[in-house]
């Protein structure tokens, strides 16, 4: 029994990523349209057969796409929201009230855990954002016949954080969590100030400070040696470097004594897909396709490139 984890596209372009089980596939995010969505899972060897069901984090045009809800209508593959997306949801197209109409449309409590199928169970955690409700969520599956189960966090889209979060976040294997913008960066951007003040605030985007901040929480609260993957999401174009990123959370693995492999996400082609709780290595790399650009890998240890700004 396995749990696998893809980031397919991360950033303000569109979001999506693979949650994979023995018994089928959740889509967390479908930011990007039916093809682009067929292009990535070809380059990582999945396929729209696998897809069990698809979970939203929240509204924002970068998580979602009416095209691709009319496509989940068409083959029958139901959508988990919160019952305050459907405003958002009916308000910016027409396939959302197909969706309902044919009753594909599951509805969360971000006060409960709920089940995805194939032994997938999901826990939603309210995240500060500016485009309420925005919601991380912790997914849990038992792998192994004894010891707990394969878990894995995932918050992106967040200006700040509690302790609570960090708490719900603590004992994880794997770790999904925005690393947007470095602070000077942002502020030498050339951005208009409304929008500087956006991404700064509380409902904004974690910086790398802050990301690190939390994951230092996360690793001080968590079983030494627990957590091995850590994927950072949603990296600014113009705000941000993979390097700078990836020296955030270097130093707070280092100060912790942990081994931690890190990983930065992309907007323009898919990561690899890594095994969560009996594992620490990649499943495989993604294969490029004739639609993805061939570039020069980065000078880093990491196998994505960063995403666009939000």
């Amino acid at each position: 029994m396995t749990l696998r984890f893809t980031v397919l596209a991360s950033g303000s372009s569109g979001n999506a990523s693979l949650i994979q089980t023995d018994a089928g596939a959740v889509l967390l995010d479908i930011g990007l349209g039916p093809r682009q969505l067929t292009e990535r899972f070809a380059a990582v060897g999945a396929s729209w057969e696998q897809i069990a069901a698809v979970l939203l984090t929240h509204t924002h045009g970068d998580h979602w796409s009416d095209r691709t809800l009319g496509l989940l209508r068409r083959r029958q593959i139901p959508l988990y929201c919160h019952p305050l997306h459907h405003p958002g949801l009916l308000g910016n197209g027409q396939q959302f009230q197909r969706l309902l109409d044919a009753g594909l449309v599951r509805d969360f409590d971000a006060s409960r855990d709920f089940d995805l199928g194939g032994g997938l169970r999901c826990r939603a955690l309210a995240l500060s954002h500016d485009c309420q409700p925005t919601f991380g969520f912790r997914f849990e599956k038992q792998v192994a016949l004894f010891g707990p189960p394969a878990a894995l966090g995932y918050a992106a889209d967040l200006g700040c954080w509690s302790p609570a979060l960090a708490a719900a976040l603590a004992d994880v294997d794997l770790l999904a969590i925005e690393f947007n913008h470095d602070v000077g960066l942002e502020y030498a951007s050339g951005r208009s100030a409304q929008l500087i003040y956006r991404v700064l605030g509380d409902g904004g985007h974690l910086s790398n400070a802050q990301a690190a901040a939390l994951l230092e929480d996360i690793l001080r609260r968590s079983t030494p040696g627990r957590l091995r993957h850590v994927v950072q999401l949603h990296l600014s174009r113009d705000c941000n470097r993979v390097s700078l990123a990836q020296e955030a959370a270097r130093v707070v693995a280092q100060a912790a004594n942990q081994e931690l492999q890190i990983h930065s996400a992309s907007q323009h082609r898919p990561g690899p897909t890594l095994l969560v709780g009996n594992s620490t290595r990649s499943v495989r790399p993604a294969r490029r396709t004739s639609s993805t650009p061939r570039r020069r890998a980065a000078p880093t240890a990491a196998p994505w490139l960063p995403g666009f700004e939000p």
